[in-house]
């Protein structure tokens, strides 16, 4: 019984999914819809790539980033496609904000001048 409920106790208050990687960062996000420049997490498991960014201490930004669909604490979940068209450019790919948030470099840097866009990842 004692195993029992310290299995159950415990269980409580694990995680859901191991994280696979975790990377701190300075991260700039400039569209005309949003404008993020912080230190910051990326984190990747298995179902989504996290991106943090902090501003004194504070999140100002927690993005969840799934195969099919974007999640912030200030709106409810949206498809990519709605997502890009809103936040980016509808030219974009659907997978282009995880593909770019999971690259392996130091320095990621995406620029475009047309759409007035500007995201640079410098991992520390």
């Amino acid at each position: 019984m004692i195993v029992f409920s310290i299995f159950i106790f415990t269980g409580c208050f694990s995680t859901n999914e191991p994280q696979i990687s975790s990377n701190s960062a300075t991260i700039l996000i400039k569209t005309p819809q949003m404008k993020f420049y912080d230190k910051g997490f990326i984190y990747k498991f298995k179902e989504y790539t996290q991106v943090q960014i902090f501003s004194a201490g504070t999140a100002v930004l927690d993005m969840k980033i799934y195969e099919d669909k974007v999640c912030r604490a200030t709106f409810k979940c949206q498809d990519l496609a709605t997502f890009n068209k809103e936040n980016l450019s509808s030219t974009y790919p659907d997978n282009f904000l995880k593909e770019l948030f999971e690259r392996n470099q130091k320095e990621v840097i995406h620029r475009d001048k047309a759409n007035d866009i500007l995201i640079k990842i410098l991992r520390d």
